[in-house]
């Protein structure tokens, strides 16, 4: 089995309050884009989990999210049987994408399809908590609102079609050095207006913003010089994806995503991507897993939610390194 594991973005970000347990409750919006790694799964002889992937500067070992999920799927089922995982990493590590939650989540759905367990994305999505607070969104996928760790989630219907401009600073930012560095005027005061809440009532992109970046800004004032860029090009909304360090913008028309694409590159690694709706991601990741190419029983909810609405194709078009 090979599937696609869909990188995401924030369109938002807000931090609501430090919890007893040293995390914080945030509210967020999570989207799908188009960016993924692959992941190959092939069925073991024996109840052996063993992993294997191209980037050195990541552990392919018992640390990984993937052997975790599916030692943890292992567990929680009893299930005797084994598997080979190989994983074609294109998403970059420490960027605020969740590469290694959306392959953790990935790992759950193959498996939970090749070992033939017919476990529901409800019990899977409660096995992803476990592994992660992002996790559980790429069970779902498309945009979605996430809210105390970011693992309460409410689907949303999807945004029209972006272009999306990812740039890569060459190095990671770790996400607890953020959470831990914020100053009180970053979280959402009690009486203050969620800016989040004003866009689910409008969808206007021109409220969102990202609290973290006060803090991340101060700590990495170089990627200010990448916001600066995609407003220069005209982006419809330009943000650090989660604690950082990627920052992207989003754009409705190709030529200008391009032309931004261009300038970037200058400065560093950087793509031009598209975002991708609820629809549209679990028709690839359906027709990748599926032997006969049919839906899965929580792929079928999803369609049903989104039967109505239009869709695009990214393969033919999409830029990539």
């Amino acid at each position: 089995m090979r599937i696609k594991s869909f990188a995401k973005i924030n369109l938002g970000l807000e931090v609501v309050r430090r919890r007893p347990d040293g995390y914080h409750d945030i509210r967020t919006l999570f989207q799908w884009v188009g960016l993924s790694d692959v992941l190959d799964f092939r069925e073991a002889s024996s109840p052996v989990v063993k992993l294997e992937g191209n980037d050195p500067t990541i552990s392919w070992d018992e640390t990984n999210l993937i052997f975790k999920a599916a030692r943890l799927l292992q567990e929680e089922s009893a299930a005797s049987r084994g598997a080979e995982v190989r994983a074609e990493k294109n998403i970059p590590a420490g960027r605020g994408l969740a590469g290694g939650s959306s392959n953790a989540a990935m790992a759950l759905f193959a498996l939970n399809r090749l070992w033939g367990l017919g476990l529901s994305r409800e019990t899977l999505a409660g096995f992803a908590r476990r592994l992660g607070a992002d996790v559980p969104y790429f069970l779902y996928g498309g945009l979605c609102l996430g809210e105390e760790r970011g693992d309460r989630l409410t689907e949303l219907t999807d945004l029209p079609p972006f272009f999306v401009v990812l740039a890569f600073p060459p190095f990671p930012v770790p996400t607890p050095q953020i959470y831990g560095a914020l100053l009180p005027s970053s979280l959402t005061s009690p009486g203050e207006e969620s800016k989040i809440s004003r866009f689910l009532e409008t969808r206007d992109l021109g409220f969102l913003e990202n609290r973290l970046e006060d803090t991340i800004f101060r700590l990495y004032p170089q990627l200010v010089e990448y916001k600066s860029l995609f407003r220069n090009h005209g982006a419809e909304l330009s943000l650090v994806t989660g604690s950082g360090s990627a920052v992207y913008g989003l754009f409705r028309d190709r030529g200008r995503a391009e032309r931004c694409l261009a300038d970037a590159r200058k400065r560093g690694e950087a793509v031009l991507t598209k975002t991708v709706t609820r629809l549209q991601g679990w028709n690839e990741l359906e027709a990748g897993v599926s032997p006969s190419g049919k839906a899965a029983d929580f792929g079928s909810a999803i369609r049903g939610f989104e039967s109505s609405r239009p869709s695009f194709d990214i393969s033919n078009d999409e830029t990539k390194d």
